[in-house]
C-alpha cells in the first residue's frame, strides 16, 4: 500500500543572495491544492525548498517530467534507484495503486522533485537571471502544489487524468495536426523551389483528408543561419507569395523563427552577453516591441503556423539536459528587469508571442513544457530526431511519446518530432515503425520529406495522414521495463515498436 505525504505537513527553508532575512513564505491550503506565496523586502531569494515526509517501500516506481524537450533520459526508475530531478510533477506506483504530486501550470517559479529516503522535496526556483530576485515588498504566488491518490487504476491513465488537472485551461488545434516540415532532409540548405516541390507532394498525399495539412519551412529561409534578421534570403524571395503559393496547393503554411537571437545592429542595453554571445533580453521594451514586430510581420505574409525555438537556451545558457534543481547553471548574471522571477519573465514572452501570433498556431520548441502550457497550441517534448540516425529517433522519440503521452490534449498536442527521411541512411522498414505509431499516437504528426521519395514511402506516408483524423487511444505497455518501449496498444490491440 501507497503512503502519500499529508500536504500541509512540510518544513521550509529560504535560501536568499544576501543575508537580510526578511523574506518570508505563507501559504493557503484548499482541499488537495496548496499554495505557497513568498514576500521579501531587502532580502533577495533564490529557492525555497520544501520538505514532505513519505515513507515508501524502495522498490516502487517513480517517473517525473522535464524542464524543458526530454533528452531520452524520462524512464519509471526504484524509489531506491532514483537519483534524478523531477521537474514539475511525478507520479509514484506500486503498478496497482499510485499517487500524483506535482504544479499547476503556468506558476511563478520553477519547480523540480527529488523523492528518495522517504522524503520528498520540492525546490522552488525563484531567482532572476543566476541573481536573486528583488520583490521590493511584493507577494507573489509561486505555486500551487497538487497532490491525487488513485487506487486500482492504470498508472497512464491516471497521469493523464492529473495533466489534465495541473492544466485546466489549454488551448488546443481545432483539427489534426499533420503534414511535411524540410529539416531532417535538408538540415539548413533549401531553397523556394525545394519547398515548393515538397508542398506538391504533401498536397497529392493529404488529398481528400477533411484536415488540412502543413508545410513547414524551417531554419532555412532567413538571411543568417540560426539567427535573425527575419527577413528572408535570396534563395526563397518574397515570402508572402510562397505563403500563397502553399495555400494554392490546398496547405496550410509554417514557419520557423529564433526570436532570441539576432546578427542585427542594436543597442547594448537589449541584449545579454552569455558565453561569448549576446541574447535579446525580453524584459527590455525595446526588445518586446522587436519581437511583436517581427512576428507580426510574419502574420502579414499569411502564415498560419509558427514554430519558435531556442527560447530556453536563449534565456539561461543551458539545455534542459545540463540542469539540475534550477533553471540556470549560469552563476551572477540577472535580466534589465530584477524584480521578476525567470518564470515571470518566460510567461510574459510566452504571453506576448501568443498574442502577436492571433489565429496562428504556434509550436513550442525548446520552450518550458509547464510554462508553454495553455500558451502553445503544440509543443515538442523532445530532443532532435534524426534523418541520418535511427538509434538518434529512437532515443529522442520514442523516448518523449512514450513518457510525455499524457500531457497530450492535456497540456498541449504532443509533437514527438518528425520522421526523417533522408536518402537510405535509415532503413524504411524501421522509419515506417516510427511513422506508424506517430499516426496512432492522437498527436501531432510531421514528416520530413523531399518531394521526389519513392511510391512506397508515399504510400505510407498517405496512409498514416489518413489514420491521423481519427483518434486511436496509443499507450505505451512495456513502460516499466523499457525506456525506448516496444510493445504498445492503440485501438485495443497490441502491436511492437
Amino acid at each position: 500500500m501507497l503512503h502519500l505525504p499529508t500536504l500541509s505537513a512540510f518544513r521550509a527553508e529560504i535560501i536568499c543572495e544576501n543575508a537580510a532575512g526578511d523574506a518570508r513564505l505563507r501559504t493557503e491550503l484548499c482541499g488537495d491544492t496548496l499554495r505557497v506565496y513568498l514576500t521579501a523586502n531587502e532580502s533577495r531569494p533564490m529557492f525555497v525548498r520544501l520538505f514532505w515526509e513519505a515513507e515508501n517501500n524502495g522498490d516502487i516506481l517513480v517517473l517525473g517530467d522535464a524542464w524543458e524537450r526530454s533528452y531520452g533520459e524520462l524512464e519509471f526508475k526504484k524509489l531506491k534507484e532514483n537519483d534524478r530531478p523531477m521537474p514539475w510533477y511525478f507520479i509514484a506506483t506500486d503498478q496497482t495503486d499510485s499517487f500524483c504530486f506535482g504544479v499547476k501550470t503556468r506558476p511563478n517559479a520553477f519547480v523540480c522533485f527529488h523523492y528518495n529516503n522517504n522524503t520528498i522535496c520540492a525546490s522552488l526556483d525563484c531567482r532572476n537571471g543566476g541573481c536573486g530576485v528583488e520583490l521590493h515588498g511584493r507577494e507573489l504566488c509561486l505555486a500551487a502544489f497538487l497532490l491525487k491518490e488513485y487506487r486500482n487504476t492504470d498508472d497512464f491513465d491516471a497521469l493523464c487524468d492529473f495533466c489534465g488537472l495541473m492544466c485546466p485551461d489549454p488551448i488546443l488545434p481545432d483539427a489534426p495536426v499533420f503534414g511535411n516540415n524540410n529539416w531532417y532532409y535538408a538540415y539548413g540548405n533549401s531553397s523556394r523551389e525545394e519547398i515548393l516541390a515538397d508542398a506538391r507532394m504533401t498536397a497529392l498525399l493529404a488529398k481528400g483528408l477533411p484536415a488540412q495539412a502543413y508545410e513547414v519551412i524551417d531554419d532555412c529561409w532567413q538571411i543568417n543561419s540560426c539567427a535573425g534578421p527575419w527577413l528572408p534570403n535570396e534563395k526563397f524571395g518574397d515570402m508572402k507569395t510562397l505563403a500563397d503559393e502553399i495555400h494554392a496547393m490546398g496547405l496550410r503554411a509554417g514557419i520557423w523563427v529564433r526570436l532570441l537571437y539576432t546578427k542585427e545592429d542594436l543597442p547594448e542595453g537589449m541584449k545579454i552577453l552569455r558565453g561569448g554571445r549576446k541574447y535579446l533580453d525580453p524584459t527590455v521594451g525595446a526588445v518586446r516591441e522587436l519581437i511583436r514586430a517581427d512576428i507580426r510581420r510574419i502574420r502579414s505574409w499569411g502564415y498560419d503556423l509558427l514554430k519558435h525555438d531556442f527560447t530556453t537556451f536563449d534565456l539561461f545558457g543551458d539545455w534542459g539536459k545540463e540542469l539540475t534543481d534550477g533553471i540556470t547553471n549560469v552563476p551572477l548574471w540577472h535580466f534589465a528587469d530584477r524584480t521578476k522571477t525567470n518564470a515571470e519573465i518566460v510567461l510574459d514572452l510566452y504571453e506576448l508571442i501568443r498574442e502577436e501570433c492571433g489565429d496562428m498556431l504556434i509550436i513550442g520548441c525548446n520552450t518550458v513544457s509547464h510554462l508553454s502550457a495553455g500558451l502553445v497550441q503544440i509543443s515538442r517534448t523532445g530532443d532532435d530526431t534524426s534523418g541520418k540516425d535511427w538509434e538518434r529517433t529512437k532515443k529522442m522519440g520514442v523516448n518523449t511519446l512514450a513518457f510525455r503521452l499524457a500531457q497530450n490534449k492535456k497540456f498541449y498536442l504532443v509533437d514527438a518530432d518528425c520522421v526523417g527521411i533522408l536518402g537510405d541512411h535509415i532503413p524504411w522498414e524501421k522509419n515506417r515503425r516510427w511513422l506508424n505509431l506517430l499516426a496512432k499516437s492522437d498527436s501531432a504528426l510531421f514528416v520530413s520529406a523531399p518531394g521526389n521519395i519513392s511510391e512506397e514511402k508515399r504510400a505510407d506516408i498517405a496512409a498514416a495522414f489518413a489514420a491521423v483524423q481519427t483518434p486511436h487511444g496509443l499507450r505505451p505497455v512495456d513502460r516499466y521495463e523499457n525506456r525506448t518501449p516496444e510493445v504498445w496498444e492503440a485501438d485495443g490491440e497490441r502491436f511492437f515498436m
